[in-house]
C-alpha cells in the first residue's frame, strides 16, 4: 500500500488529517484534553440523541421503511428520511477513505449534509457512511450495510475516532475538510495539504475535490488531477477550468445529482468547523462543571479556559476572520436558493441563512448553526459567556482591530435577526447598538 495512504482518512465526507498533514496557516484554538470518557461526558456509554438515532427507531417501529435502488442503494430514501436536500451534494476524488481502492476521478465519492448529518456514498461500497451531530456527544458515526433488508439498522463504528478525534477537530469528535496538494508518481510521496474552513482562502481549497459552478477569475484546488502528477506544483495559483456539471466528467450511474457546487462546499467549508467548536465548548463546561461538585467553576484557571472558548467560538460564529469571497462566485445546483429559503426570518424577511457572495458567504454575519439542537443543548454556562462576547461584538463594545470589519447596521441587522428568532436571548441584547 502506498504511504500515502496511511496519512489521509476521509469519512461521512468530512476529512480528518494524520501524519505530514498541517492546517492553514496554523489556526488552531484550544483543545479538549481530557479523555471522551471523562464521567462528565461519556462519549462511549452515554444516551446519545441524534437524528440517526430517531432514524433507527422510526424503521423498527414501521414508521418508516427504507427503499433499495439500483447502485446507491439505500442513498436516496436515507437522504429524505434525514431530510438531507440532494442539492447539497458534493464530490471528492482523491481516494482517502476506508473506500479508497472505489474512488477515483471517474469515480469519485458523494457527499450530501444538513445542519446535522452528513452522508457519504461511495459506487459500489459496502457500506453507507453517515456523521451525525448529537445534541451533547460531538459527532457520532454510523454505518448501513448497502444490502436490501426489511428493516436496515444503522450500527455505530467508533473506529472512526482513530482519525475523527484529533487536535485537529479541538480534541473532541468532529469533522473536517481537507484540501489536498497534488502528489508526484512516486510510491514514497508523502500527502500533504491542509484543513480549511470558512478563513482559509479560496486559492488554498478543495484540492482533490470537484467544483462545479463559476468562480470567477480565482484559483482554487479543485477540478485537477491529485495523484500521478508529473509537476505537483504547476496548477499552483492557477484558475482551474470552469465545470458547469459533472456529466462528461464521468459515468454518472448512481450519482443522484450532476453537481458538486462551489456554494454547498463553501457553506460544507464553514459548519464543520463550527460544530467542532460547539462540541468543544459543551463538553469544556461539563468537565468544569462536573468537577467538586462545581466548586470549580469560579476557579481562575477554570475561567479562562471557558472565556478563551467563547471568545474562538464568538470570532468564528460572527464570520470575523473570514477570507473574502471574490466577486463572480455562483453555483448551479440550486443549493444556494434552497439553503437561503429554510429561515428562519424576521419580520423584514431576513435570515441569517441568506447567502450572500457579496465579499462573505452570508448577507448577515452570523452562522445559522446559532439555531442548531447541538447549541441549544449547550449548558447555561457556556451559552451565557458567548452571549456575553457576542454583545460585546455586536453592539460596539469591541471596536478595535478585527472588530472594526462590521458597520453599525450590520451589526444591528444582525442583533434584530436574532431578537425574532432567539427566544433565550438575554436582555442586554434589547439594549441599543452603537
Amino acid at each position: 500500500m502506498r504511504m500515502w495512504k496511511w496519512l489521509v482518512i476521509v469519512l461521512a465526507g468530512v476529512v480528518t488529517v494524520g501524519v505530514g498533514i498541517s492546517e492553514v496557516f496554523g489556526q488552531r484554538g484550544g483543545v479538549f484534553r481530557a479523555s471522551r470518557d471523562h464521567p462528565a461526558i461519556a462519549y462511549s456509554t452515554g444516551d446519545v440523541v441524534n437524528a440517526v438515532e430517531a432514524l433507527n427507531q422510526s424503521i423498527l417501529a414501521g414508521d418508516v421503511r427504507l427503499t433499495f435502488e439500483g447502485r446507491s442503494g439505500y442513498l436516496r430514501s436515507v437522504l429524505d428520511a434525514l431530510e438531507v436536500p440532494v442539492e447539497s451534494q458534493v464530490a471528492v476524488f482523491s481516494p482517502t477513505s476506508n473506500q479508497d481502492e472505489l474512488i477515483k476521478l471517474d469515480s469519485p465519492r458523494a457527499i450530501y449534509f444538513n445542519d446535522s448529518v452528513a452522508v457519504g456514498w461511495v459506487r459500489d461500497a459496502a457500506l453507507l457512511e453517515v456523521a451525525a451531530h448529537d445534541r451533547q456527544q460531538g459527532v457520532v458515526f454510523y454505518a448501513l450495510p448497502q444490502q436490501s433488508e426489511a428493516a436496515p439498522q444503522f450500527g455505530r463504528n467508533d473506529r472512526c475516532l482513530a482519525c475523527h478525534l484529533s487536535w485537529d477537530t479541538l480534541g473532541v469528535p468532529g469533522l473536517q475538510v481537507l484540501s489536498m496538494a497534488p502528489l508526484p508518481d512516486d510510491p514514497n510521496a508523502y500527502a500533504s495539504g491542509f484543513v480549511s474552513d470558512h478563513r482559509s482562502r479560496l486559492e488554498d481549497r478543495w484540492g482533490g475535490w470537484y467544483v462545479t459552478g463559476s468562480h470567477g477569475d480565482t484559483a482554487h484546488m479543485g477540478n485537477v488531477a491529485v495523484f500521478n502528477v508529473e509537476d505537483p506544483t504547476a496548477t499552483f495559483g492557477l484558475v482551474p477550468p470552469v465545470i458547469d456539471s459533472l456529466d462528461g466528467q464521468f459515468d454518472m450511474d448512481g450519482y443522484l445529482s450532476p453537481y458538486s457546487d462551489v456554494v454547498a462546499l463553501m457553506v460544507l467549508n464553514h459548519q464543520t468547523h463550527m460544530t467542532n467548536l460547539i462540541t468543544r465548548i459543551g463538553w469544556e463546561t461539563r468537565r468544569i462543571e462536573f468537577r467538586d461538585d462545581g466548586q470549580s467553576i469560579d476557579d481562575p484557571r477554570f475561567q479562562d479556559v471557558l472565556e478563551e472558548a467563547a471568545i474562538e467560538f464568538v470570532d468564528y460564529l460572527l464570520f470575523i476572520d473570514e477570507a473574502p469571497v471574490p466577486d463572480d462566485v455562483s453555483g448551479m445546483s440550486g443549493f444556494a436558493k434552497m439553503f437561503s429559503t429554510q429561515g428562519p426570518y424576521d419580520e423584514q424577511g431576513r435570515s441569517l441563512r441568506e447567502v450572500g457572495l457579496n465579499g462573505r458567504l452570508f448577507r448577515y454575519p452570523c452562522s445559522y448553526m446559532i439555531y442548531s439542537e447541538a447549541f441549544e443543548a449547550l449548558p447555561v454556562l457556556a451559552k451565557n459567556l458567548i452571549y456575553k462576547r457576542m454583545w460585546q461584538v455586536l453592539s460596539g463594545q469591541l471596536s478595535e482591530g478585527p472588530y472594526s470589519k462590521y458597520t453599525r447596521v450590520e451589526r444591528m441587522s444582525v442583533v434584530e435577526i436574532l431578537r425574532q428568532t432567539k427566544s433565550d436571548l438575554p436582555d442586554y441584547f434589547l439594549e441599543t447598538v452603537h
